[in-house]
């Protein structure tokens, strides 16, 4: 099954451009680290990931009454700003959820992906 894992906020980080370069780079080693347990692991495959820029850089389309609009800045509504993703082919959510472990302490969100034949 494929699922959606979006990396919000800090979690019980500090934001990332106040981490120091020793800080960032042992973040970053914990992310190799997924990676690495991810592809050892029986069933699972990181299908794309990426960190995502700042939210002060973020625009956000939205449409109402048929008329595209868009905004400078996140979706208005969300509290966390979203500082990346990955898609993950996992055999379960519980295999998944183990792997996550190794990241670092975002506050994630996972979806299942909705599988819709062609």
């Amino acid at each position: 099954m494929k699922y959606l894992v979006l990396l919000m906020g800090d979690g019980e980080l500090k934001p990332w451009s106040d981490h120091t370069e020793e800080e960032q780079l042992e973040a970053m080693g914990r992310f190799q680290a997924f990676d690495a347990a991810c592809a050892a692991r029986e069933g699972v495959e990181i299908l794309g990931g990426e960190a995502l820029g700042d939210p002060a850089d973020t625009t956000t389309l939205r449409t109402r009454g048929g008329q595209l609009q868009l905004t400078d800045g996140p979706y208005a509504e969300a509290v966390e700003g979203l500082g990346g993703f990955y898609l993950v082919e996992a055999p379960d959510l519980d295999v998944l959820v183990e792997l996550l472990r190794v990241l670092p302490p975002y506050d994630m969100q996972v979806s299942p992906v909705v599988e819709v034949p062609m």
